[in-house]
């Protein structure tokens, strides 16, 4: 399975050792580091601790790809962690690199991945938690048609402190009916 593929704008490439600085400094930016939960990697070799389970080809479960535009620029990271495979589901994640905000790159990334995770993956289910907070993030969820099932009460350890998460999630019968 081709596991690099492309948008309109964007690159996808499964993460590798050659992206671990840049996912390392797009994490260290204050906006990105508001909602991130796992933290803010103090180093590259604690970035690369964090995204392993990405790195290594032979592990099916969690699925990174690095994000680049037509000129070749990094400017974020997206990934899928997978559940035991009775339940077809996956998780997905994604980080924006803040100068690329606001020009549709998340929607049009998550997209993407939704896609292929569906045709290539033969999911029923994708979801995507968020912080209560993060307007922008849960924007995007529902641009991709992700319905708000759920509210979690205290479960984000945010740099601010624990946030209460809205969970999302799309099934594979809701991209068939948008398609009609």
């Amino acid at each position: 399975m081709n596991l690099e593929f492309q948008s309109d704008r964007l690159s996808f490439t499964p993460l590798s050792e050659a992206d671990v600085p840049a996912v390392f400094a797009l994490h260290a930016f204050k906006e990105v580091a508001a909602f991130n939960t796992i933290g803010i990697p103090e180093s590259e070799a604690s970035t690369r601790a964090i995204l392993a389970p990405k790195l290594d080809p032979e592990n099916k479960d969690h699925l990174g790809w690095a994000l680049y535009d037509k000129e070749n620029c990094f400017i974020g990271e997206i990934g899928l962690i997978f559940a035991p495979k009775r339940f077809k589901k996956a998780e997905i994640s994604y980080t924006i690199h803040p100068n690329h905000w606001g020009k549709g790159y998340a929607t049009e990334a998550a997209k993407t991945v939704i896609e292929h995770a569906f045709n290539n993956f033969h999911l029923h289910r994708i979801e995507a938690g968020v912080a209560v907070q993060n307007e922008k993030s849960i924007r995007v969820l529902e641009k991709l048609g992700m319905k708000r099932e759920g509210r979690h009460r205290e479960i984000l350890p945010l740099i601010s402190g624990w946030s209460d998460n809205f969970s999302y999630a799309i099934l594979l019968t809701d991209i068939k009916q948008v398609k009609r």
